[in-house]
């Protein structure tokens, strides 16, 4: 048997990072985050953020490290579930326009409008004609939305199928992670070689001067966020923004205000203290 190619270049994979110069580079560059957030509120630009690659590559974890220090306010994360039966009967593209960024805000797309030339495509969930005008619709679609201003950035997340595998394993047993192992990825380790086709097929399509694709090597997590990150900063022209200072007021003298009884309200219980020695 031919031994399966991986889907990443094996002497092209980063060097492991220590977990001491991980989290403190990783929150040098979450800081600076927040410094191009501020940016986007002051400029009004928008950004557009999409993630996208196999299952188990570490998108999720990603997602969560570029928007823990956040505005929430100013900046979302979008994983739609399956369309419904009316989404079925719209155009393709209409229900990810909804969601897409307003001014001085950044959305992160946890997959996007790919699923039409990846899951759907190798799960026959769509027609060839659907697949086809897929194709070439969404360079064109991109086009109009690089050309409106939003800022896009498009992620592939890239594992090879030993660390798909690996990670599949551990999350059989893990009840904080179980949940992210659904039957569509099993199916997908069926279909390795069928998600290869389909995703360099759609890069062939959708890999366009103005919105080119940028490939992650994600079998080591920490570089994969770490590089991804620094990347989108390095593509966006933010400036430092001067931010109005604050200064707290003093409190004012009490003026005989007293708290209610305490067996007057409800209280959680003191679960905390069951673990103090």
């Amino acid at each position: 048997m031919a031994k399966r190619k991986p889907d990443v270049d094996e002497e092209a994979k980063p060097a492991r990072v220590g977990k001491k110069a991980y989290e403190a580079e990783l929150l040098r560059l979450q800081t600076e985050l927040v410094t191009m957030q501020a940016w986007l509120r002051e400029s009004g630009n928008r950004l557009l953020v999409i993630f996208e690659g196999r299952d188990a590559a570490g998108k999720g974890g990603t997602i969560s490290r570029v928007s823990q220090y956040l505005n929430p306010r100013y900046a979302r994360t979008v994983a739609l579930p399956a369309p419904t039966d009316r989404e079925h009967g719209q155009w393709y593209f209409q229900r990810y326009i909804q969601h897409l960024p307003t001014q001085g805000e950044a959305v992160l797309f946890d997959r996007s409008w790919y699923n039409r030339a990846g899951v759907e495509r190798v799960m026959n969930f769509c027609t060839e004609d659907e697949y086809r005008r897929f194709l070439h619709q969404c360079p064109l679609f991109e086009r109009m939305l690089v050309e409106d201003g939003i800022l896009l950035r498009k992620y592939w997340f890239s594992v090879s199928d030993a660390e798909q595998q690996r990670r599949f394993e551990a999350r059989l047993d893990d009840p904080l992670r179980r949940w992210k192992l659904s039957p569509m990825d099993v199916e997908s380790i069926a279909r390795w070689e069928d998600y290869s086709r389909a995703k360099d097929e759609m890069f062939v399509h959708t890999d366009v001067p103005e919105a080119p694709w940028y490939v992650v090597e994600s079998d080591d997590k920490r570089s994969a966020r770490l590089n991804m990150i620094a990347h989108l900063l390095s593509t966006v022209p933010y400036q430092h923004v001067s931010e109005p200072k604050i200064k707290l007021p003093k409190r004012p003298k009490s003026s005989g205000y007293q708290r209610p009884p305490r067996d007057s309200q409800r209280f959680v219980p003191d679960h905390a203290s069951t673990l103090v020695s």
